[in-house]
């Protein structure tokens, strides 16, 4: 896919991961520059928490706002969105998040299948999402969503992930072409 193509289809970047997908965006998160155009919604499975640690650590490794979802918060360019703990996040028409405790999906809530496919419906060929470590399948169906939708599915090199399950399941299911190191991903989001 030509450099030009994917900086005109970007409208949301989702990143998802489960067990080592912190570590990954401790590296990421610095390098983002500030300025990006499209918002980016963080999906990691989490235990049920009432504190906002995970937010404020990652808001300490990002230029751009870090924030926490509430139901029916609008969906803004140049913020970095993560989904709460213990609730499915879903993308609305009207460009706001819902947020939902229906059962889990593939053991987790919040899934990264809940919030893929329902950022496929909403934003079609501008979706692009990138899978990241972790040890269950979460993810896979969302992508197969995202990519007949037409966006654009990028996934972690499996052997550099801590956890490797997660990105291997979604890149032999969906035959995912573009497969970047941790290193490789804040070049590969700054040309968005």
């Amino acid at each position: 896919m030509e450099e030009s193509e994917l900086k005109s289809r970007c409208e949301i970047l989702l990143i998802g991961g489960s067990a080592g997908s912190l570590t990954v965006l401790f590296a990421l998160l610095p390098t983002l520059k500030p300025d990006f155009s499209f918002p980016i919604v963080l999906v990691l499975h989490r235990k049920n928490s009432g504190d906002s640690t995970l937010s404020q650590l990652l808001a300490g490794k990002s230029k751009a706002p870090v924030m926490e979802v509430d139901d029916k918060d609008p969906i803004l360019p140049g913020r970095i969105y993560i989904a709460p703990a213990d609730y499915h996040l879903l993308i609305e028409k009207d460009l706001t998040f819902s947020l939902d405790d229906s059962e889990k999906v593939n053991y987790s809530r919040p899934s990264l299948d809940v919030t893929f496919e329902s950022a496929a419906d909403v934003y079609a060929k501008g979706v692009v999402a990138i899978i990241l470590s972790g040890a269950n399948e979460d993810g896979s169906r969302g992508m197969a969503a995202i990519k007949a939708s037409g966006g654009t599915i990028v996934a972690q090199d499996p052997s550099s992930a801590q956890m490797s399950v997660m990105p291997l399941h979604a890149i032999t299911s969906n035959d995912i072409k573009l497969i970047l190191t941790p290193a490789e991903m804040g070049p590969f989001i700054s040309n968005l």
